[in-house]
């Protein structure tokens, strides 16, 4: 097939980790893959990278952009796609826009509760929960325009035979994400600490940057714990980062999804979530530690109780990495986007 991918965002988050892994994956299973992204996106020359995919880069300056829209209407149109699939509101609004004149029909990954004004224009709408389905048919969004498809990770499943050792004496806890205050690193660093007063061994890393870092590096120092925490900056490879690491941790107040998680998965790691949206459609109570979000106390104590029962901790593990291969990899996932393609594409011949 022939299929457009349109990301219109400049930074690098999961969302946007997504589409370069998507439009990667399609480029793999033989399909023709235009990516049109912002000239100033951050994932921008891993595409340029593959000779396989078409590249189209613009200046957009918000969804409002006219002259941004006629730019990409006239690439798409170059390219003639069988279908658009766009990728946040900005790519949603303008991908609508600019398809008045195309003939390929639309889809939209919907990574959160989006804000339907932007999304008028749209033919299908892929959400990546029952949760997230759930809210764009209470806003008025047809139910039978809607596919809920989850995300997935490109990172291989750890093999079962590597996965045999429990948690060290000493283990490294590990989060990651872009430091902002819905993640809930706070929490996590003062729940540590308090781990830490406890008796607890170990260390904690957080890779990301965001605008909270200057005020998680005040706590950290004035919580007296900067021997045994660490801030690591912005992660480009997140399989080497989860392969440095004994438990992942996901602190979030608000999750829609959680791509990491999966990373996680993938990567045979413990993990330790808060019940938010996403993570409860991806984990239970044998793939993970559970825990209310922002309460610092249940965090201490899913710390604590790991590393006191590291055989345990292992058995989640191991039930996580099972659940992402039957689930969430790669090779189960992108298969049914193809098949929604498809359909779509035969429903707009007709």
């Amino acid at each position: 097939m022939k299929i457009t991918q349109i990301m219109l965002a400049k930074g690098f988050g999961g969302a946007e980790r997504y589409f370069v892994d998507l439009s990667l994956a399609l480029a793999d299973l033989g399909h023709e893959v235009q990516a049109i992204t912002h000239r100033r996106f951050h994932g921008r020359e891993q595409l340029a990278s593959d000779r396989r995919i078409r590249l189209d880069s613009f200046n957009v300056l918000g969804w409002w952009d006219v002259f941004a829209r006629r730019g990409i209407a006239a690439a798409i149109q170059s390219f003639g796609p069988e279908v658009m699939h766009a990728h946040l509101a900005r790519a949603a609004y303008i991908a609508g826009k600019a398809r008045n004149n195309l003939p390929a029909p639309l889809a939209v990954k919907t990574h959160n509760y989006v804000d339907l004004k932007y999304y008028r224009d749209v033919d299908w709408f892929i959400p990546t929960t029952r949760d997230q389905r759930d809210y764009l048919v209470a806003h008025g969004v047809n139910a039978d325009r809607i596919e809920v498809i989850p995300n997935f990770s490109a990172l291989p499943a750890r093999a079962d035979d590597t996965l045999e050792r429990a948690l060290p004496t000493v283990p490294t806890f590990g989060a990651m994400g872009r430091l902002v205050r819905k993640k809930g690193f706070d929490i996590l660093i003062t729940a540590f600490k308090d781990a830490l007063d406890r008796g607890l061994n170990a260390s904690l890393v957080i890779g990301g940057d965001g605008p909270e870092r200057e005020r998680l590096e005040a706590l950290i120092a004035r919580l007296g714990c900067s021997e045994h925490v660490q801030l690591c900056g912005w992660v480009n490879d997140a399989g080497a980062f989860l392969s440095g690491i004994d438990v992942f941790v996901l602190p979030s107040l608000d999750e829609p999804f959680g791509i990491v998680v999966l990373e996680a998965m993938a990567k045979g790691r413990t993990i330790i979530s808060t019940r938010t949206q996403g993570p409860l459609e991806i984990l239970d109570d044998t793939t993970a530690l559970l825990v209310d979000r922002g309460d610092t106390a249940q965090l201490t104590e899913a710390m604590l109780s790991l590393a006191a029962d590291p055989a345990a901790a292992l058995a989640r593990a191991r039930n996580g990495l099972e659940r992402f291969r039957e689930s969430f990899a790669q090779e189960r996932v992108v298969p049914r986007l193809v098949d929604l393609y498809q359909r779509m594409a035969s429903a707009s011949a007709q």
